[in-house]
């Protein structure tokens, strides 16, 4: 284990956690003008319709992660790569109301589909597009995580500032463990100032950058949302001048 603090949660409470991020996401996304749909989102390369495009399809994916826990057999989460990125440029031009129909129903499908797996398929191993298997419990968490860092991409008001604790402490458990199994990264320590927890990226070391900060500033730097904005840095002990130098540049998510 990397992390020193943490949260684990059920299916059950992931999905109530979703439930309420969606409706945040589909507020802003039903806020959005068409021009607005059109326009740059945080992603590089991509429009707001891009990152809606990118939602609805990947609901429909995990859907199908759902179907093969529920039937024992494996459903492909997309057809191949190339699919992927070419339906999300399908969807990316469409109008602003059709983007957020395909939004809302695709997530009520999912959320439906969730509800009704029976106790003993979320134990199912759904093969993932790039070759490994996670568990069918991991989907409502991994929905969320989507919801709620491309609702920041959007760049339409909703900020990390938005992020419920529940979720920042789960990122950056996930983050910190999954960034020490890597091994490109750290070590660094991170101090939640928030909440006092402490996620361990990498072996202790003596010298070692600390990072500390409000809980969502920690994950908006990791997660590749900001560039250590509001975080302060020491190493050994000493304060740094600049975090945003100081501090290196986490691994990509994707």
């Amino acid at each position: 284990m990397s992390t020193e603090a943490g949260h684990h949660y059920s299916p059950e409470t992931d999905l109530a956690a979703l439930d309420r991020a969606t409706a945040r996401l589909l507020r802003t996304a039903e806020s959005l003008t068409p021009d607005e749909v059109a326009e740059p989102s945080l992603l590089p390369g991509w429009s707001r319709g891009h990152v809606l495009s990118h939602l609805c399809r990947n609901a429909d994916a995990l859907l199908n992660g759902l179907t093969a826990a529920r039937t024992g057999a494996d459903v492909p989460m997309y057809a191949s790569d190339d699919a992927r990125d070419a339906d999300i440029d399908a969807g990316a031009g469409r109008p602003a109301a059709e983007q957020c129909a395909d939004l809302r129903a695709s997530a009520d499908r999912l959320a439906a589909a969730a509800r009704a797996l029976e106790p003993a398929a979320w134990e199912y191993r759904i093969l993932h597009r790039r070759g490994f298997r996670f568990s069918a419990a991991d989907v409502p968490a991994m929905r969320l995580s989507e919801v709620e860092y491309h609702h920041v991409d959007l760049d339409a008001g909703y900020g990390p500032g938005h992020w419920a604790p529940g979720f920042v402490a789960a990122q950056l458990t996930r983050l910190a463990e999954r960034f020490t199994e890597d091994g490109r990264f750290g070590p660094v320590l991170l101090r939640d100032a928030d909440t006092g927890a402490e996620y361990r990226i990498g072996a202790p070391a003596p010298e070692g950058l600390t990072a500390s900060g409000p809980g969502p500033a920690l994950l908006a730097w990791l997660s590749g949302r900001s560039n250590a904005d509001g975080l302060v840095a020491h190493r050994g002990g000493e304060r740094l001048p600049d975090a945003r130098t100081a501090l290196p540049d986490p691994p990509p998510l994707g």
